[in-house]
């Protein structure tokens, strides 16, 4: 979830522009609720577990599996969703509970988190470059 590219009055957010270089114009987005409504969060995994998503959670817990160990096909041969939480509070447990697998990407040293575009941009790479 992140902020719509308008504001209230419907107004370009001119942040958001600048960071996603237009891609905001070409890429379809919904507003589900407030980002931080875990509410509204869960509602939307349901319904996309409803319509057949497999959702893969990235986050580092007791269930994870490193990322690079899931087959590429299980994401690549469905509809699948990837969802990454905030660097610092992560996923809550409502949203794994409700994920397919949980991914991590493992770390080393004492820091366990990456900036969510960073993470992303892992996890993307590995499954779109077999």
């Amino acid at each position: 979830m992140t902020p719509k590219p308008v504001d209230e009055f419907e107004r370009p957010r001119p942040q958001l522009t600048k960071v996603s270089l237009s891609a905001e114009k070409y890429v379809e987005w919904e507003k589900i609720g407030s980002a931080s409504s875990p509410q509204a969060t869960t509602r939307l995994i349901d319904n996309l577990r409803c319509d057949g998503y497999k959702i893969f959670a990235i986050e580092q817990n007791k269930k994870s599996i490193p990322y690079y160990k899931i087959p590429k096909s299980l994401i690549l041969n469905h509809k699948s969703v990837l969802i990454l939480g905030n660097e610092v509070k992560g996923l809550p447990l409502s949203i794994l509970k409700r994920s397919n697998k949980i991914l991590e990407i493992p770390m080393k040293g004492k820091k366990e988190s990456l900036n969510v575009s960073v993470a992303f941009g892992i996890v993307a790479f590995h499954i779109i470059n077999s």
